[in-house]
């Protein structure tokens, strides 16, 4: 017979903290749909409403919150300082900053959420004083460089000129970016600007950044330029991409890092891909590059597509 699964001590508490301000909002609540909003059985509730009896911002029975869920009804008062959005203090926002990316370097926790949390960080603790020199962890890799680079160049409000590798295209660019933040997702950095090649905000990975110069150029965004909401990751669908499904064996399995891939799983050694594209003489040259490590899995008119581009390849050289 199975033991019933123990709730640990920090999911209690990561409950409580959310449901304060939830119930807040919603004085009077019913309790059957407190209990159904929150997701818990209305036993569980009223558990916690009781927990929520002993806990406040001070020891003092005037710093306590009040509960009161008589009559079938929910009602928290004395809640303010937690249901307030919270402000961090700059050794607060750096301690989060440096624990959040020790997380995911170690890979511990979940990596999704660690990385989304770390993401909404660091997009408001720039403009917290004192925190825009934590933004960039210094080391001695050419990356690490490329990056110490550029957080020069945003400190100083200078223009940088990049040599840029574009994975779609497999082409190597000139491009000259005003730098508008440094971005950490997904376990890549990225630097967000505006490209004056492209007349547009664009976001580019500092791996793939072959060198940076900083110009003597005031980086000056137009006043319309908007930074991406990089919450749900760096990737944006364009109207005219396809998602296509590749098989990938574990030679090829560097492709779900390189590029921007959206779903990825396990099928017994091998890594099953989304990789949205638009360009599909880039799928042909990548799928016929890999030599047989990867597999058009779908859509048929990428399957099409490649498998014409193997048999005109093979029949250059004589083969069959």
């Amino acid at each position: 017979m199975s033991r019933p699964k123990v709730e640990t001590a920090t999911s209690r508490v990561e409950r409580l903290l959310t449901m304060v301000p939830w119930l807040v909002g919603r004085q009077g609540i019913e309790i059957s749909r407190a209990a159904e909003g929150l997701g818990i059985s209305e036993d569980q509730l009223k558990k916690d409403l009781d927990l929520l009896f002993v806990c406040g911002y001070g020891p003092m029975t005037d710093e306590l919150i009040e509960v009161s869920y008589e009559g079938g009804r929910v009602f928290v008062t004395n809640a303010d300082t937690i249901a307030r959005p919270l402000r961090l203090s700059v050794d607060e926002a750096i301690s989060l900053i440096v624990g959040l990316r020790s997380l995911s370097a170690l890979g511990a926790g979940e990596s999704g959420a660690v990385e989304r949390a770390l993401a909404k960080l660091e997009e408001v603790a720039g403009s917290i004083p004192g925190v825009e020199r934590v933004m960039v962890v210094d080391d001695d890799t050419e990356a690490g460089r490329t990056r110490s680079v550029l957080q020069d160049a945003l400190s100083a409000g200078r223009r940088v000129h990049l040599t840029y590798h574009v994975p779609s295209r497999d082409e190597r660019t000139e491009r000259d970016v005003d730098p508008m933040r440094l971005a950490r997702v997904e376990g890549h950095w990225y630097l967000e600007g505006w490209c004056h090649r492209a007349q547009d905000v664009r976001l580019f990975r500092t791996d793939r950044i072959e060198s940076v110069e900083v110009l003597d150029v005031p980086s000056e965004p137009p006043a319309d330029a908007v930074r991406r909401d990089l919450s749900a990751g760096a990737y944006q669908r364009g109207e005219g991409d396809l998602p296509v499904t590749l098989r990938l064996a574990p030679s090829a399995h560097w492709v779900a890092e390189y590029y921007p891939v959206t779903s990825r799983e396990t099928s017994g050694e091998d890594l099953v891909v989304t990789l949205p594209t638009s360009n599909e003489g880039f799928l042909r040259r990548l799928v016929l590059r890999l030599g047989g490590a990867a597999q058009v899995v779908a859509p048929e008119v990428a399957r099409t597509a490649v498998a014409e581009a193997a048999r005109e390849s093979l029949a250059a050289y004589g083969t069959h």
